[in-house]
């Protein structure tokens, strides 16, 4: 995106160095001096390349409350966001596409996300909401706005179900707490890594786990496909092809053995 906008839209101003009677234009953000109390305050997590914006926004959600974490990569938003209630997500960002940053939040895990972004057109709108996003917000918008939208989503979220402890699938067992895995009751040696891996998988037995989405949960910022191909063999031969399914151009699904 070439031209950047702000985030927010500022209210009226009605006296110099006041707006609507409440902060100074040069903090960017106006929130009303007497905003409704909330029900429920939130961890917030802001996914924005631009820290003028994202500090501008957190500004305004600390008013009223809430707890905010700012992130401006989308490698950071996928090792973060499982320790927030709630995602704003910019689709514009320097390292990953936004879209795919909440396919692969949204495959592993229920959190509502709110896209934030200046891509308006209809066909960004039906993108954003086909990849997970719970609801979608085009820049500049009101702040008012976005807290409206913030509470409805999380009226509708559903909470989260945390993945079990120990993951049992036919004869292959999984356990988190010891780290080990057995299959027909034999323990299968694995690493730190390959135990992550399968764990990941056999938490969302149902869901295709995006390929950069499992380097990123088990890998962070040191990894190559190699790295990963390397691993799901080694991982086959330990405990058959059958457990680990690759979908070709998207990623790996947990099998049934």
């Amino acid at each position: 995106m070439n031209q950047r906008t702000f985030a927010v839209l500022e209210p009226h101003t009605t006296a110099a160095g006041t707006a609507n009677g409440a902060f100074l234009p040069a903090e960017g953000l106006r929130v009303p001096p007497h905003a409704p109390a909330q029900s429920a305050l939130w961890r917030i997590l802001i996914v924005e390349s631009s820290t003028v914006e994202a500090e501008t926004l957190a500004r305004g959600l600390r008013r009223h409350g809430h707890e905010v974490d700012i992130v401006g990569t989308g490698s950071e938003a996928l090792r973060g966001y499982a320790d927030a209630d709630l995602v704003l997500l910019d689709l514009e960002l320097p390292d990953l596409d936004g879209l795919e940053v909440c396919r692969g939040i949204r495959a592993a895990h229920e959190i509502p996300v709110i896209a934030v972004t200046a891509r308006g057109s209809e066909l960004d709108r039906v993108l954003g909401l086909q990849a997970g996003a719970d609801d979608y917000l085009v820049k500049p918008y009101g702040f008012r706005e976005l807290m409206a939208r913030m509470e409805a989503v999380m009226r509708r979220a559903r909470p989260s179900r945390p993945a079990a402890a120990t993951i049992t699938c036919g004869p292959l067992r999984i356990d988190a707490g010891t780290r080990e895995v057995t299959l027909h009751g034999e323990p299968v040696e694995t690493t730190r890594k390959e135990f992550d891996m399968l764990y990941l998988l056999a938490s969302h037995p149902d869901t295709v786990i995006p390929r950069k989405m499992l380097m990123q949960q088990v890998w962070g910022d040191s990894w190559s496909r190699r790295t990963v191909d390397t691993h799901v063999s080694t991982l086959r031969n330990k405990i058959g092809a059958n457990w680990i399914i690759t979908i070709r151009g998207v990623g790996f699904r947990f099998g049934q053995g």
